[in-house]
């Protein structure tokens, strides 16, 4: 049986997908190492926290799905090192839940690893994320309760971190609950890895030197232009859909690319933000909780530069985007075109990124 498991539960837009990158992309050489990345694949942590939320929608995710926290906690019987689980869905459990889990890990010491940043920045990026999943919600609607559901995990239910460390911070000892700040901008992006490495107590040059990863964000007016064209999506559009079309093909190569304009919510929804982080803030202070970082950095400043909002887009915009849009969809259509006498160009590049994402969506 594994000694420690390390519980990765989020936040949701805190780098959470750089860190997995890495620690997915070494998984050999962390386990040589004494660090442990339990089941088959990555897709089963997701997959457990949809079992531990009492998500029944993992029944949709096809064979195998539901097996998931089974095959996890085999591999933790199975390994007498360490072991760490991360999806940052974990972070919507209620606490009955998180005690479920961390019940169901016995003997093994569970620590609670939570990585944070200012919710200003993880409501901003958390809307994006919503539109790449084919939201419509405007975003002086988006964010507007705090839901009681598990399953909501596009919500301040989630992304409030007062109130992930009010359900999961009584789970464990204090001790063992584990603040990782994301960096500042000042910092360079391994930072996030080696504050996490230190967590979990792995030597972070294990790795190497991590790659750089993308997760590339949209202007306010490529924002608006996804948000318009998800209202007019029409038939079935699976998980499998909208990660491959919507999200890598649509925002990430074609809107994201863009050097569009940043953005912010509306004044009550920067306000809302920053009573978050005040409370949240004051709440670790209060704690014995571990802290990596500086606290200070999930407040949101006073004073903000001026941004647009999405709502003052204007339609003239929205058309001059996707105009673009529609004439690099038919060039990358065109590149790719198997009709009769068609004569492809040699694919290179974007286009021969475009060119693998259609052979694996057409072999399926």
């Amino acid at each position: 049986m594994s000694r420690r498991v390390f519980v990765h539960i989020g936040l949701p837009k805190t780098g959470t997908s750089y860190l997995q990158a890495i620690l997915w992309g070494h998984r050999e050489q962390l386990r040589e190492a004494g660090l442990l990345l339990p089941g088959r694949a990555k897709r089963d942590h997701l997959l457990s926290s949809m079992i531990v939320r009492q998500d029944l929608g993992v029944h949709r995710r096809g064979p195998g799905a539901t097996g998931a926290w089974s095959a996890v906690r085999k591999d933790i019987e199975g390994f007498d090192g360490d072991a760490v689980i991360s999806h940052e869905f974990f972070s919507a459990a209620r606490s009955d839940q998180a005690a479920t889990m961390v019940a169901d890990l016995a003997p093994a010491e569970v620590h609670v690893v939570v990585t944070a940043r200012d919710p200003l920045g993880i409501f901003t990026s958390s809307w994006q994320e919503h539109l790449k999943n084919k939201g419509t919600q405007p975003l002086e609607e988006y964010g507007l309760r705090e839901s009681d559901d598990s399953r909501a995990v596009w919500n301040w239910r989630s992304l409030d971190l007062g109130l992930v460390l009010g359900r999961w911070g009584g789970v464990v000892a204090p001790d063992r609950v584990h603040v990782v700040v994301a960096p500042g901008a000042e910092h360079p992006r391994e930072e996030l890895w080696r504050r996490f490495s230190g967590v979990v107590g792995v030597d972070p040059a294990v790795v190497g030197e991590p790659e750089a990863f993308a997760n590339p964000t949209m202007g306010v007016v490529e924002a608006e232009t996804l948000r318009r064209v998800n209202r007019r999506l029409t038939g079935s559009w699976n998980a499998y859909n909208r990660g491959h079309f919507i999200r890598a093909l649509l925002a990430d190569r074609f809107l994201a690319t863009r050097t569009g304009e940043p953005f912010w919510p509306g004044e009550e929804q920067i306000a809302d933000a920053r009573a978050r982080g005040r409370r949240a803030v004051e709440l670790v202070r209060a704690s014995s909780y571990d802290v990596v970082g500086d606290l200070d950095d999930l407040l949101v400043p006073e004073e903000l530069p001026a941004r647009r909002h999405p709502s003052s887009v204007t339609d003239a915009e929205v058309a001059a985007v996707a105009v673009t849009l529609v004439a690099s969809l038919l060039g990358e259509v065109r590149d790719r075109s198997t009709l009769p006498g068609a004569a492809p160009r040699p694919a290179s590049g974007a286009r021969a990124w475009v060119g693998r994402l259609r052979r694996r969506l057409t072999s399926r």
